[in-house]
């Protein structure tokens, strides 16, 4: 199955994981020890966020270690960019109304 970025962060366990891992590299136990859930259901996290290319997996003797690669983060900060644009406009234009409005509802001194 083709999994993409924004699957792997569509789940709260998923992203835990990737900020877990984002200052540190840890083996599989050391990542599941951090979870109140089994560790098969967080080998299926790490699954797939190796699929999506948010963490790798190397092989050190008998130990498998787990670092995020936040490199592929890049393609939700340019879809989000799109929409902080979007509305960013419209507060800014929301405030220029609240503060016409304002200035217009203020009793003028005769």
């Amino acid at each position: 199955m083709r999994r993409d970025v924004f699957q792997a962060i569509a789940d709260p366990t998923r992203r835990q994981i990737i900020n877990l891992l984002a200052g540190q590299q840890l083996n599989l136990n050391a990542v599941a020890d951090n979870f109140d859930v089994s560790r098969p259901a967080i080998s299926r996290h790490i699954k797939i966020l190796t699929e999506c290319g948010l963490i790798t997996i190397k092989q050190q003797g008998r130990e498998r270690f787990c670092r995020a690669d936040l490199k592929k983060l890049e393609q939700v900060a340019k879809w989000t960019d799109q929409y902080r644009a979007f509305w960013t406009s419209k507060l800014d234009a929301l405030e220029d109304f609240l503060t016409k409005e304002e200035t217009e509802q203020k009793p003028k001194h005769i």
